[in-house]
C-alpha cells in the first residue's frame, strides 16, 4: 500500500476570537470551489466550529486532540481520514501555544509539530500596526520547530494600516502576508453563550459560507496558501525507522499503521454485532457528536438509527440509545411539549434499555430545566433539576475515574474527556440514581462526582471521544448485546 503526500495547513492565532474559524471556513469553501476534496479538522474538543467546517468542506470534520487521544491515534485518524484528500485544513484552538499549562502542553503548536504541518497565523489587527510584527516574531522565536509560513491580517481598517503591517512583517519576520481581511460590516455567524450558533439553527448556512468564500477570493492569496500546503514536510509516525515522506513518495509506515488498524477493525467485525441497533437522538436540540464515535460503532457492525426527540412520538426498535450534547435549553418548549416521546423513553428505560447521555442529554433525562421564572418538564428519568446561568459552570478537560459498578465501564478504569456547560444542578435528591465517577480533573455534576446511573442509564457532563476511550465503544457494544439477549429470551 502506498500513500501520496498530503497537502495540509494549520490555521492558528495569538488568542481565541481572532478569526481562525472565518479563515478556515473561507479556505475550505474556496478550495472546494476549485474542485478539490477538502478534509477539515478541528484541534481540541469542539462541536460547533467542526459542524460549520463540515458544511463548508462538504464532508465530515474530524477532531484531533492530544489530551483526549494518544499521539498514535491522532496520527492514525489524520492519515486514515485523508486517504483520498487533496488538502487538509486544520483549525487550531485558542492561541498557538496555549495549552493546559505554561509550557503549552497539548497546544495547537504541539499538534502542528506532530503533523509536521505549516502554520498560518491569523492576526486581529484592531488598533495596531507595526506591533503586529513583534507578535508574529515572538511566535517564530518561541519554538523554531513550529513552521510558521505566513500571516493573514484580520479586521483591517484601511489601506494605510495594512501597508504598515505588511512592511513591518516583511522586514522583521521575513514571511509573506497572505491576505488582509477587512472589518466585516455584518457578522455572518452570530454567537451565543457557547460560541457560534450551530449551523443546524442558522437560517442561511449556504449564504453565510458563500459570503465568506467571496470575501476570501477577494482578499486572500489562495495560490500562495496552496503552495504552502503543498510544501509541508514529512510526518514522523513514531515507529522506529519510518516516516511519511515528502511529495509523491511511498510511505511504508502509513501502510503499516493503516494495515494494523484494519486488521483490528476486521477482528472486531467478526463479533456478532450485525443486528445490533443503537439509536441516536440527533436533531436541532442534540447535535454535539464526534463523527469518529459513530465510525467506531459502525466499524463494529452496529447499525445507527437517528431519531428526533422533538418530532417523533416514540423510540424505534433499538438495543441501546445515545443522547449527545446540544442545546436542550433553547428547545425546552418543544422538548417539554413532546410528552409522547418522553413517555416512550421512560418506559424503555424501565424495561432495561441501555442509555448513554452526555451534557445536554443528561439535562434532558432530568426532571426539568428552569430558566428565569419558567420551568420546562424534561423526561424525568433522573431525579435532578437544572438551572441555566449566564457564565460557564464548567469548561475544560476532564479526567474521570470509575468508582462504582455501572452498565458501561469497568470499575477502576480512568477516562479523559471534556466538559463545557452553562447549566448547573439546582436539585438532586432521592435514592433513584447514584453517581459512579470521581472527578480527578474537572467539575462534574456535584461535589467532584459525575456519571448519574439508574438501571441501564448512565448520564454525565463529561464528553468522551471514542479514539481516546475505547472502553466507551466496548461498553456500548456490551450493553446493547446484553439487552438484545434479554429481548430474545
Amino acid at each position: 500500500m502506498s500513500k501520496k503526500f498530503i497537502p495540509r495547513v494549520v490555521i492558528s492565532a495569538l488568542r481565541g476570537s481572532s478569526g481562525k474559524t472565518i479563515l478556515s471556513l473561507s479556505l475550505a469553501a474556496l478550495f472546494r470551489r476549485q474542485g478539490l476534496k477538502v478534509t477539515p479538522f478541528k484541534k481540541g474538543p469542539d462541536y460547533i466550529d467542526a459542524g460549520w467546517l463540515a458544511k463548508a468542506a462538504g464532508g465530515p470534520c474530524f477532531n484531533l486532540d492530544l489530551f483526549m487521544m494518544p499521539r498514535q491515534k491522532v496520527l492514525q485518524s489524520f492519515l486514515s481520514h485523508t486517504a483520498d484528500t487533496d488538502i487538509a485544513v486544520i483549525e487550531g484552538n485558542r492561541g498557538l501555544y496555549d495549552g493546559v499549562d505554561f509550557e503549552g502542553t497539548y497546544s495547537t503548536a504541539g499538534l502542528a509539530k506532530l503533523l509536521n504541518a505549516p502554520v498560518i497565523l491569523v492576526i486581529d489587527c484592531t488598533k495596531a500596526t507595526s506591533t503586529v510584527s513583534a507578535m508574529v516574531l515572538g511566535c517564530q522565536k518561541l519554538d523554531p520547530r513550529v513552521h510558521i509560513r505566513g500571516v493573514v491580517l484580520n479586521n483591517i481598517a484601511n489601506k494605510r494600516q495594512e501597508l504598515l503591517i505588511r512592511k513591518a512583517i516583511s522586514k522583521n519576520c521575513r514571511i509573506p502576508v497572505l491576505g488582509a481581511l477587512p472589518k466585516l460590516k455584518e457578522e455572518p455567524f452570530p454567537e451565543r453563550h457557547m460560541g457560534l450558533v450551530p449551523f443546524q439553527e442558522h437560517a442561511a448556512v449556504k449564504k453565510s459560507i458563500s459570503r465568506l468564500a467571496e470575501t476570501g477570493s477577494k482578499y486572500l492569496d489562495l495560490n500562495a496558501i496552496w503552495k504552502i500546503a503543498k510544501g509541508a514536510g514529512e510526518i514522523r509516525t513514531g515507529f522506529k525507522g519510518s516516516r511519511v515522506q515528502g511529495k509523491n513518495t511511498v510511505n511504508s509506515v502509513i501502510a503499516y499503521s493503516i494495515h494494523s488498524a484494519t486488521n483490528a477493525i476486521n477482528a472486531e467485525r467478526r463479533t456478532p454485532n450485525a443486528d445490533l441497533r443503537i439509536g441516536i437522538i440527533r436533531d436541532s436540540a442534540f447535535q454535539f457528536y464526534y463523527p469518529e464515535n459513530f465510525e467506531e460503532l459502525e466499524r463494529r457492525g452496529v447499525k445507527l438509527i437517528e431519531v428526533s426527540a422533538i418530532k417523533e412520538k416514540k423510540l424505534p426498535d433499538i438495543h441501546a440509545l445515545y443522547i449527545g450534547g446540544g442545546f436542550p435549553e433553547t428547545h425546552a418548549i418543544a422538548l417539554a411539549k413532546n410528552t409522547a416521546f418522553k413517555k416512550s423513553l421512560c418506559s424503555s428505560v424501565e424495561n432495561g434499555l441501555p442509555v448513554y447521555a452526555e451534557c445536554g442529554g443528561l439535562m434532558y433525562l432530568g426532571k426539568s430545566i428552569i430558566m428565569g421564572n419558567k420551568t420546562y418538564q424534561m423526561a424525568g428519568v433522573l431525579p435532578v433539576v437544572f438551572g441555566m446561568e449566564k457564565k460557564p459552570q464548567a469548561h475544560g478537560y476532564t479526567i474521570i475515574e470509575v468508582k462504582k459498578e455501572n452498565p458501561f465501564f469497568p470499575k477502576g478504569c480512568s477516562l479523559k474527556g471534556h466538559e463545557f456547560h452553562y447549566s448547573k444542578v439546582l436539585e438532586l435528591k432521592g435514592a433513584k440514581a447514584s453517581m459512579v465517577f470521581r472527578m480527578r480533573r474537572g467539575h462534574g455534576i456535584k461535589d467532584g462526582k459525575d456519571g448519574l446511573c439508574y438501571k441501564n442509564v448512565l448520564a454525565t457532563y463529561t464528553h468522551l471521544h471514542a479514539l481516546g476511550s475505547k472502553e466507551w465503544v466496548d461498553g456500548f457494544i456490551k450493553c446493547a448485546a446484553k439487552f438484545r439477549l434479554t429481548r430474545r429470551s
